[in-house]
């Protein structure tokens, strides 16, 4: 791998980040197969389990400085929200598409941007809020509420974007004082905490199949979130933020691959329309200065 290290920073940030995003396509395209299998509480503790028990193997001698905090509770905060983002998402893909549901779970980042505004106080101006306007109404093109297709299932890729922009935001106010290594472990251990109380009632004995499944489900989503954190540490994020949406092609592509789904006119249209209005907001977000460079901010849930 001489010849990536040879590659400039941003080349190599833009190469981990669509990375990270197939990897974490990979790994939703593996949570789908496997609820139709185990119960969903079982894909969660896997998904976070096996997060926890790969970074206790590769970083155990930096664990108990990784461990130490300022903000425990913030870190409590960012572990629920997480959980809460990946259970909306496997939930979701249990009975809509792939494409469909990161459709919709990509409006994080403009939310991300409403949430600043409304939180923490940052200045939005009357043009990203435009930005935010048209990202929900590209998301209700693909929800399409009232119509023949709309179902109450339709709205959980929706509690997936709310939690991630909670967890971003959670993320911005602590800013680069605590490693990005201890938010991974404390979203590990809180995650697989919770779920490991709620699996011993829904437990469904799985077979050779959801057992491989299983563990691999967990290693994906160790490797897209160090692939992420990895990409964001070598070029600042406002560079590669957009390259994330490119986790929408790798959905769609599973989608035909693997489950033989392809997307309707609509929901090919509403993504363009939340591409477009995030694209738009980071741009905004970029030229004023206020895109700010938060390693795992947009981690998976």
């Amino acid at each position: 791998m001489i010849w990536f290290s040879r590659l400039p920073a941003q080349s190599r940030g833009i190469l981990y980040m669509l990375m990270s995003v197939t990897v974490f396509s990979s790994m939703d395209m593996t949570a789908k197969l496997l609820g139709q299998r185990i119960d969903l509480s079982q894909v969660l503790w896997a998904r976070y389990g096996g997060q926890l028990l790969v970074l206790v193997l590769i970083f155990a001698p930096r664990l108990t400085r990784a461990l130490r905090t300022e903000h425990p509770w913030l870190q409590l905060a960012r572990g629920l929200m997480q959980l809460g983002a990946a259970a909306c998402f496997f939930s979701a893909i249990r009975t809509q598409g792939l494409a469909e549901a990161t459709a919709v779970a990509d409006l994080a980042p403009v939310l991300i941007t409403l949430g600043a505004a409304l939180l923490l106080g940052e200045k939005v101006g009357p043009r990203r809020m435009a930005g935010i306007g048209v990202a929900l109404i590209g998301a209700l093109i693909v929800i399409r509420p009232g119509a023949a297709v709309f179902s109450p299932t339709s709205l959980w890729p929706l509690g997936t974007a709310a939690c991630l922009a909670g967890y971003a935001l959670a993320t911005r106010y602590i800013g680069l004082k605590e490693s990005p290594l201890t938010g991974l472990l404390y979203s590990g251990l809180i995650c697989t905490g919770v779920m490991s109380l709620i699996v011993p009632f829904r437990w469904v004995a799985p077979d050779s199949t959801a057992l491989m499944l299983m563990v691999l489900i967990g290693c994906l989503g160790t490797v897209g979130q160090l692939m992420m954190i990895r990409a964001y540490a070598v070029v600042e994020a406002s560079a590669i933020a957009p390259f994330s949406y490119a986790g929408l092609l790798a959905a769609s592509g599973w989608g035909l691959l693997v489950f033989g789904t392809v997307p309707d006119g609509w929901t090919v249209l509403g993504a363009l329309v939340i591409v477009a209005a995030g694209l738009y907001v980071w741009h905004r977000e970029r030229k004023s200065g206020t895109a700010d460079p938060v390693p795992e901010e947009m981690g998976q849930p």
